[in-house]
């Protein structure tokens, strides 16, 4: 396989430095075109500039062109090389022409890999990009990309895992739940943009019944009853991560039998709730295009043919 060249263009009912201006927002905590939370979020080690370096997952790429409005340009910095950019021309005083284009030279396992995994993910997450500006420039989008059943496959297989860790400093409720807990752990995952902040809205990872005990700011405390041993389980919500804690402490012999069987399965358990639950609230979650036009609701719209309302 040789170079790949790769093109995605959308013509968008609104002026060019409207539109050029939701790009100048790329990577920014407001960021009203990429398409988080569902795919990982583009950041950067700096604002959008010259020189700033970063990506998206597992995706590495360096500004090397910037013309604010206008064009943005970003070289790989893998070992297979090229760019992907991005530009908005216009079309007249009311419409505009947005183009993606890709170049990349796949090499080794990537050659088999671009047909089959990275070219499906990438077409997709390209069309949300359009289809999220278009959103936020006029209100509405006319024809949105659907997953295919691959890319759905692919998305659910390569979300990320959660990473086991200590209480948070801020999760309060649990650290005071429970008397010399004989088991405690955690498992975090990381809050990306468009995923609720309020923890209650997480309160279905544990699946069950279990009653709320106590609240505090970016914290719920809920109360796992199994006969014979105490639980408290704790969502916990900062500005960069979502945290499920657990303390543990077996009162009685039944509860020390149960629990030395189930303590086996908890950590894989509770790492799967926690996944399987920050997938669906992502999936769940309005397009970084429906957030920009809510928090921007009395910005200008034109119809498909320039025409503002």
């Amino acid at each position: 396989m040789g170079v790949v060249r790769n093109e995605h263009e959308r013509e968008i009912a609104s002026p060019a430095e409207v539109v050029g201006a939701l790009f100048d927002r790329l990577s920014a905590p407001d960021d009203p075109v990429f398409p988080t939370p569902a795919w990982p979020a583009m950041t950067f080690d700096g604002p959008l500039a010259v020189g700033a370096d970063g990506g998206h997952g597992p995706v590495r790429y360096r500004v090397t062109a910037y013309e604010p409005g206008r064009r943005v340009r970003f070289d790989f910095t893998d070992a297979s090389g090229g760019f992907h950019e991005l530009t908005v021309e216009p079309l007249g005083e009311r419409r505009c022409r947005v183009r993606h284009v890709l170049e990349t030279e796949p090499k080794g396992m990537d050659r088999l890999l671009w047909p089959t995994v990275i070219r499906p993910v990438h077409d997709t997450m390209v069309e949300e990009v359009l289809d999220n500006a278009e959103r936020a420039a006029t209100g509405t989008c006319a024809r949105p990309v659907h997953w295919t059943p691959r890319v759905r496959l692919l998305n659910r297989l390569d979300w990320p895992r959660p990473e086991a860790v200590d209480w948070p400093e801020g999760a309060r409720l649990i650290r005071t739940a429970l008397d010399r807990p004989g088991y405690r752990d955690a498992y975090r995952m990381p809050l990306l943009p468009g995923l609720p902040r309020d923890p209650g809205a997480w309160a279905g990872v544990l699946r069950g019944a279990f009653p709320v005990v106590a609240r505090a700011e970016g914290e719920l405390l809920l109360d796992v009853r199994v006969t014979g041993l105490t639980a408290r389980a704790s969502i916990h919500v900062d500005d960069a991560y979502v945290t499920l804690s657990t303390a543990a402490r077996a009162d009685t012999l039944r509860g020390r039998l149960y629990w030395g069987v189930v303590r086996r399965a908890h950590p894989f358990m509770a790492r799967l709730m926690l996944r399987r639950t920050h997938r669906e609230l992502a999936l769940a979650a309005p397009s970084a295009g429906e957030r920009a036009r809510r928090a921007a609701p009395d910005a200008a719209r034109f119809t498909p043919s320039g025409r503002l309302i």
